[in-house]
């Protein structure tokens, strides 16, 4: 079943990026396996000693700022995170549907910016390899006020400093908590992802209406 949006009521989108408009996959790949490959390397442990002792590490900081941020992991575990992220660049792949969404909001002339809470050398990374930059408005990076989306005090400062009406906004994420801290602060139109990672089975997504690929949002769209 499909749920049209009223895109005459919308003037802005925002779009995350890992998980929405990029396959989470590489992300996954890359702290569950990537990470703890080359810290067993660095310190003489099997993978599975590795993971052991950076799991707890990661599950400790996740929702914060911190978790987000590759300077933070590069000092914690004596790696270049931004170095490792480049040897896998190979699997960062865009969803599918996803460049001929942006090009039919170009043509709506939405206010269509890209609100992410991945560090701003993983975005210039990801947009490099993908090209999609072209298509967007501005680049929200939540490391610009050093809170993360599913945080609720992200979304007042967003406003202060990037001002939307909330009742003519799209957002599109596969968090789940974010989507909450957006609902609670009023965005009036969400949508979930339902295949973040292509290679993971379907995320349930609770009550928010979630899309299977971008074609979904198309309806309306010319």
């Amino acid at each position: 079943m499909t749920h049209p949006l009223p895109w005459q009521d919308i003037d802005t989108v925002f779009l995350d990026m890992d998980g929405t408009l990029l396959d989470l996959h590489f992300d996954n790949h890359f702290w569950l396996e990537h990470v703890p490959l080359r810290y067993a390397e660095k310190h003489g442990l099997s993978v599975d000693e590795a993971k052991q002792q950076l799991f707890p590490r990661f599950r400790a900081v996740e929702g914060t700022i911190d978790w987000y941020c590759i300077d933070y992991w590069s000092r914690e575990l004596g790696l270049d995170i931004n170095a490792l992220k480049r040897e896998l660049e190979h699997l960062i792949q865009v969803h599918p549907q996803v460049i001929e969404f942006l090009q039919a909001l170009r043509v709506m002339d939405k206010r269509v910016a890209l609100l992410t809470n991945a560090h701003h050398k993983v975005v210039e990374l990801k947009m490099s390899s993908t090209g999609l930059a072209e298509h967007f408005d501005h680049f929200i990076c939540a490391h610009t006020f050093r809170i993360p989306k599913e945080d609720v005090r992200f979304w007042p400062r967003l406003a202060e400093e990037d001002p939307f009406h909330r009742e003519r906004t799209l957002f599109v994420d596969d968090s789940l908590p974010v989507l909450h801290a957006a609902r609670d602060y009023g965005i009036r139109h969400l949508r979930a992802v339902r295949l973040p990672d292509t290679t993971a089975p379907p995320k349930q997504t609770e009550d928010f209406i979630a899309i299977g690929s971008f074609d979904e949002l198309l309806d309306g769209l010319p």
